[in-house]
C-alpha cells in the first residue's frame, strides 16, 4: 500500500517537477555555465567563437565601479523601501480591518489599484508629480516656503523619488496578505485582552503582531526578494541616471546583456544577484529555526 501511494505521489508531482526543471533549474544552470564564457554577439552569430574564460567575468565584475554603484543603490533601495513598504502595508491592512471603517470594499480596491496599473501609466503620472516647475509635489513644497527640487534630475533625490514611487505602487499586494493574516486571528484573543484592560496599542503589541509573525516574515522575504530585483521603476523613470544614481543590479545586467551584448558578463551579474537573493532568503529562515 505504501509503495503504491509513493508511486502515485511520484506520478502526480512529476509534471510540476518537470516544469520546475525546464523553466527554473535548467535556465539557472545555463546562466551559471554562460558566466564562465565570453559569450557575446559574435558568439551568438558563430558558436565557434565562444571561449571559456573561467572566473574572468567575476574578476572584471569586482573591478567594475559601476557594479559597486549598482550594488550600493540596490541595497540602499531594499533597506529603505522594504521596511517602509511593509509598514505602510501593515498600517493600511489594520485600517481596513477596523470594524469602524465603512466602504471597506471601495478602499480595498483603491489601495490595490496601483498594483495592477501598468507602470507606463504610473510613470507618466509620477513624472508630472515630480516635475521641478509644474509638478504638484514641488508646488506643495513651495506653499511651505521650500525651494523646488529636481526630483529625477538631482542625484541626491533621484533614488528617494524612485523609493517613494515603488512603495506607493507595491504596498497594496502586501496589504492583501496582511488582511488575510488579520482575519485568521481569533476574535477571542482580542476579547480576552479587552477584559484584561488592554487598549488598542497593547492589543497590537501583544496580540496582533505576535500572531502575524509568520505573515510578517513571509511579507518581508518576498518584499526583499522583489526589491533586490529592482528594474522597472528606474528603467522607465530615469534610465539609471542621473550619474548612475538609480542604477540597479538588474538594470546593469540588462544593459550589459541586451544593450552591449556582453552576455557572459551579464550572466555573471545574474549569478551574483542569485547568490545575494539566496542568502537573503536563507539567513532569516536559519535564524528563525535556531530560536527556541
Amino acid at each position: 500500500m505504501t509503495g503504491a501511494m509513493a508511486r502515485a505521489g511520484a506520478w502526480l508531482t512529476a509534471p510540476a517537477l518537470a516544469l520546475l526543471g525546464v523553466f527554473f533549474f535548467l535556465p539557472v544552470a545555463g546562466s551559471l555555465g554562460l558566466s564562465f564564457t565570453d559569450f557575446d554577439i559574435y558568439a551568438l552569430g558563430n558558436p565557434e567563437l565562444l571561449r571559456f574564460v573561467g572566473l574572468d567575468n567575476y574578476l572584471q565584475l569586482l573591478r567594475s565601479p559601476r557594479f559597486w554603484i549598482a550594488l550600493r543603490n540596490t541595497l540602499v533601495f531594499c533597506a529603505v523601501a522594504g521596511p517602509l513598504s511593509v509598514a505602510v502595508s501593515l498600517a493600511a491592512a489594520l485600517l481596513l480591518h477596523s470594524p469602524r471603517l465603512r466602504l471597506k470594499g471601495f478602499f480595498r480596491t483603491a489601495f490595490f489599484l496601483p498594483v495592477v496599473t501598468t507602470l507606463v501609466a504610473v510613470a507618466a503620472t509620477w513624472r508630472y508629480l515630480y516635475h521641478p516647475r509644474h509638478g504638484l509635489l514641488d508646488h506643495a513644497l513651495g506653499l511651505l516656503g521650500i525651494a523646488p527640487i529636481d526630483w529625477l534630475g538631482d542625484p541626491r533625490w533621484a533614488l528617494p523619488a524612485i523609493i517613494l514611487l515603488a512603495v506607493w505602487k507595491n504596498f497594496g499586494f502586501n496589504m492583501v496578505i496582511f488582511l488575510a493574516g488579520l482575519q485568521s486571528i481569533p476574535g477571542s484573543l482580542y476579547e480576552a485582552a479587552r477584559i484584561d484592560g488592554a487598549g488598542w496599542w497593547r492589543q497590537l503589541r501583544h496580540v496582533t503582531l505576535p500572531m502575524l509573525r509568520p505573515t510578517l516574515l513571509f511579507v518581508a522575504l518576498i518584499t526583499a526578494i522583489g526589491y533586490l530585483q529592482l528594474f522597472a521603476e528606474p528603467y522607465v523613470m530615469t534610465g539609471g541616471g542621473p550619474s548612475d544614481a538609480t542604477l540597479s543590479i538588474v538594470l546593469l545586467m540588462y544593459e550589459e546583456g541586451f544593450r552591449w551584448w556582453n552576455l557572459g558578463y551579464a550572466a555573471a551579474i545574474a549569478v551574483v544577484l542569485f547568490a545575494i537573493i539566496l542568502a537573503t532568503t536563507l539567513l532569516p529562515l536559519g535564524l528563525l529555526r535556531r530560536r527556541p
